[in-house]
């Protein structure tokens, strides 16, 4: 790997996590059990991803088959959610609290997108902002575990890659679930795919088209006083032929993003 290269790792890893984050952490999650060994169990989410996530669809965007899944598996998601919510969290070690929230957040998108197919796009403030589920006695909404909880409280910039919202703009469903011991690794390998992807980055001459994502959580990135940061976040994820290029660039970056759901039947690219 180049020398250059190498160095921006480290300078992107340094300057993001002293950069983030965008909002106030809701204080009373912000504890837990570093003694208490046991795990959490997705077992269940996981198998449910595994039976209806589209991973090797043409457009190179994961899918989810909303329309096959059965009475059945939809009870099944619904059990595993209210399992979640039996939980308090703060009962475990932090590594099993992001894996948690991660999949709560990831289960109830699927949850309410099943109640709302079909549909054709996603309004993501509509449904991250109701208060629908119940954890350790508080009433939480999508919006405050992704903006209250999981950003503000782990200031990892690569959480934002492992929020799916349902759509073809967003960081894809994946078939496979987080738990304690494998999120920070998926995370990497989500937001190297995301970047790699043309729905996240396309590289022209005088511009990078990006997805609006790096827009809504620029201060996640450390950008929130200019461009230059996400430059060095794009460079530092980018395939090697594109790297280089990408960290001297000084032109426009242009934001884009789709809003169609992230069913099998959705085109992309238009």
């Amino acid at each position: 790997m180049p020398r250059l290269k190498l160095f921006m790792i480290a300078l992107i890893g340094l300057s993001c996590a002293s950069n983030a984050i965008a909002k106030k952490d809701w204080a009373i999650w912000n504890s837990s059990d570093e003694t208490n060994l046991d795990i959490i169990d997705h077992s269940p989410f996981d198998g449910f991803l595994k039976t209806y996530v589209v991973s090797n669809h043409p457009s190179g965007i994961n899918r989810f088959r909303y329309a096959d899944v059965s009475r059945g598996d939809n009870k099944l998601l619904n059990k595993y959610i209210a399992k979640m919510a039996s939980i308090d969290p703060r009962d475990y070690r932090k590594r099993e609290q992001k894996a948690y929230w991660l999949n709560l957040y990831n289960a109830l998108t699927l949850q309410e997108l099943l109640k709302l197919y079909p549909v054709t796009s996603v309004e993501r403030d509509k449904i991250s902002r109701k208060r629908r589920i119940t954890v350790a006695k508080k009433k939480l909404s999508m919006a405050d575990i992704d903006q209250r909880i999981l950003r503000p409280i782990w200031q990892d910039y690569k959480t934002v890659f492992g929020l799916s919202c349902a759509t073809v703009g967003c960081p894809a469903i994946h078939a496979q679930a987080f738990t304690g011991s494998n999120t920070d690794k998926l995370l990497k390998q989500y937001a190297r795919e995301f970047i790699n992807h043309p729905r996240g980055l396309t590289v022209s001459t005088d511009e990078l088209r990006v997805s609006r994502i790096f827009s809504w959580y620029r201060d996640d990135f450390g950008a929130g006083d200019g461009d230059r940061q996400l430059i060095r976040l794009f460079s530092h994820y980018a395939e090697d032929s594109k790297a280089l290029y990408i960290l001297g660039f000084s032109g426009d970056i242009e934001y884009a993003y789709d809003k169609r759901i992230n069913a099998p039947e959705t085109r992309w690219p238009l």
